[in-house]
């Protein structure tokens, strides 16, 4: 299968943590023990020597670099000037996921790879399977996954490390959007495997 490296998901405090203006989407983490497994499943990775990589989104002050007026989602969330600003504890991941790893940063989009090294850093690594969870399954999970496929990785999604919301609407992603394109493994499946 060649090299592994997890690959996570926006699991950042303005997202999915103390800062975040997305209650909803906490509920949902907190339902599926999504960060008790995130932390499970990278302690495990880091025991394995495996690579993790944080997949996270900022913005400039200036939104220099970043398209902020394509998308509604975007438009909405920028009506606060403040909005995952660079250099704030809001684009920080989560302390609980985060230890001597790799980060890559995008300031713009929905998916990791678009505009980031992500995809030389996975190469210069020897990587060609990746490991994601996060959040979320309506937009950055799919879109993480649709890319690395395109570029010719190997995917696998923790269905129990990721989260979207409606619940309904995230589970029919991991059935019928996700299953198309990747394997699919729950945290003590890894786990196991890693040992």
């Amino acid at each position: 299968m060649g090299r592994v490296a997890v690959l996570v998901m926006e699991m950042q405090r303005g997202v999915v943590g103390d800062l975040t203006k997305f209650p909803d989407l906490v509920d949902a983490c907190a339902r599926h023990d999504v960060f008790a497994n995130a932390a499970r499943l990278l302690q495990a990775a880091r025991q394995a020597d495996l690579p993790v990589i944080h997949c996270t989104a900022a913005f400039r002050p200036d939104r220099a670099g970043s398209h902020t007026d394509n998308c509604p989602f975007i438009v909405s969330l920028l009506k606060d000037p403040a909005h995952m600003l660079e250099g704030t504890a809001a684009v920080e991941v989560l302390p609980d996921l985060w230890d001597d790893d790799l980060e890559s940063r995008r300031y713009h989009g929905f998916s990791p790879f678009t505009g980031t090294s992500l995809d030389m850093t996975l190469r210069s690594l020897g990587v060609s399977a990746v490991v994601a969870l996060g959040v979320s399954l309506n937009l950055g999970i799919p879109g993480l996954v649709l890319e690395a496929v395109n570029l010719g990785y190997r995917v696998t999604v923790v269905t129990d490390a990721v989260a979207g919301i409606p619940e309904d609407y995230a589970r029919a992603v991991l059935k019928h959007t996700i299953s198309l394109l990747a394997t699919r493994a729950t945290t003590a499946d890894l786990v196991e495997a890693w040992k």
